[in-house]
């Protein structure tokens, strides 16, 4: 290797080589060198997703450096059009390398564990790590800041470069949905990369565009990432990992101290999270977390020790979907399944309890995409039935219970499920 160059050998993007003669790339191969980047090493990007996935072990480090690849190659694109967005170099390379540098262990399933925002930790490190607020602001003044805010709010000027790093289309999703396919073993994520890189252009306002002719490759990594939520994201089984381990957190939190044993890091995490300083922050990983999981199925109280216990040794609840089912209804289910749970002798809290959340393909009103062809600007949803079909939002809902209580509740599900359609189709009549 020459002196002053790197290579990254990627499974999905191949080499990607830094140079240090460039300066923003020289910038990149620093910041990559710190200890807060590294960290993602220790960072998996699917969290508790390999229990279901065996294969799904990659870390937010490599998906990182693969979002600076796309950054650059479509940064490439952009300055064909407009050849001045060359000076935004430093800008985008920084804010694709460190859009999860913020990420807790776990990733989005840490978020929700610790009731924290990666966005608002990302921009937090870029502003006041030393070894990060150093190197941006050494490339340029006022880096650190604007990296932070592009983070934090997703938007920078020219908007062209926020939008690389935050929209429907960004360089962050084309990456992990790639990466999470190949390391899933799904089919879904073969995206005509080429051609959407192709298609990027620049609208009037200057903000980012996509021309026409490429819709369709934009629609099939619509499609793939509908696809995604539904079979990756969404499973079943991520559902009942998240939700044992918020359990564990919540019980670990409300026993306290002088009954649940943590070290210095943890104890801050779980009793003074309003409190946290970057070091301690930065303390925690997957490694960290997931010895405090075995110590406390170990040696816990037996009310933590169990969940612990169903994650370590992958000794799994089970999962109704209840999506078809109205809010009383599943709450009515929940009630059922813990008065069940406690007549089988199991505590019902820490093995009954519901799972919810929406999703869709598309967000027209979230960093939203527009087709121009250099005469008219439309919205994505103008042009294509099929987007707006995905931008339908869609409620997924999860009834956990323990195995032995499968058969009842799957046969209360078909029963009130049926008796829903029987008194939609009542309804019908009635109304013609």
């Amino acid at each position: 290797m020459a002196l002053g160059r790197r290579t990254y050998h990627d499974p999905l993007h191949g080499a990607i080589r830094l140079d240090r003669q460039d300066p923003a790339e020289a910038m990149a191969m620093d910041l990559i060198d710190t200890a807060p980047f590294q960290r993602l090493r220790r960072i998996r990007q699917l969290g508790p997703a390999f229990l279901t996935f065996h294969g799904a072990e990659s870390s937010r480090f490599t998906h990182s450096l693969g979002v600076l690849h796309l950054a650059r190659l479509a940064l490439n694109q952009l300055e064909t059009l407009q050849s001045d967005l060359a000076s935004q170099r430093p800008l985008l390379y920084a804010a694709a390398l460190l859009h999860d540098v913020g990420h807790a262990p776990l990733s989005h399933s840490g978020e929700d564990m610790y009731g924290l925002r990666h966005e608002a930790w990302s921009a937090r490190l870029a502003r006041e790590h030393p070894d990060l607020r150093s190197r941006l602001e050494a490339t340029r003044p006022g880096l650190a800041e604007a990296v932070a805010t592009l983070l934090e709010t997703g938007q920078t000027q020219p908007a062209a470069i926020g939008a690389l790093v935050s929209s429907q289309l960004d360089c962050d999703r084309l990456d992990y949905l790639l990466r999470d396919s190949y390391s899933t073993g799904t089919c879904f994520g073969h995206l005509d990369l080429q051609r959407i890189l192709a298609s990027l252009t620049l609208a009037p306002d200057g903000s980012l565009a996509l021309h026409p002719k490429g819709l369709p490759a934009v629609e099939h990594y619509l499609v793939v990432r509908q696809l995604m939520y539904r079979s990756v994201y969404n499973h079943r089984l991520n559902g009942v990992c998240n939700w044992l381990l918020n359990h564990t957190i919540q019980v670990a939190r409300r026993l306290g101290p002088q009954r649940v044993w943590a070290d210095r890091t943890m104890a801050r995490w779980l009793w003074d999270p309003q409190n946290l300083d970057l070091d301690t922050y930065l303390a925690n990983d997957d490694i960290v977390t997931g010895y405090h999981l075995e110590r406390w199925r170990q040696e816990g109280p037996a009310e933590l020790a169990e969940p612990c216990a169903r994650l370590v040794d992958r000794r799994l609840l089970r999962a109704i979907d209840v999506s078809e089912l109205s809010s009383p209804e599943r709450l009515e289910l929940l009630a059922e399944a813990r008065t069940l749970a406690a007549a089988a002798g199991l505590a019902p809290d820490g093995c009954c309890g519901l799972q919810q959340r929406h999703s869709r393909g598309y967000h027209p009103y979230k960093g939203g995409l527009r087709l121009w062809d250099g005469q008219r600007l439309l919205a994505l949803e103008q042009r294509s039935e099929l987007v707006r079909v995905l931008s339908q939002s869609e409620e997924i809902a999860w009834l956990i219970h323990p195995p032995n209580l499968s058969p009842p509740l799957a046969y209360l599900v078909r029963e009130w499920v049926a008796r829903g359609e029987g008194a939609q189709r009542i309804h019908h009549a009635s109304t013609n």
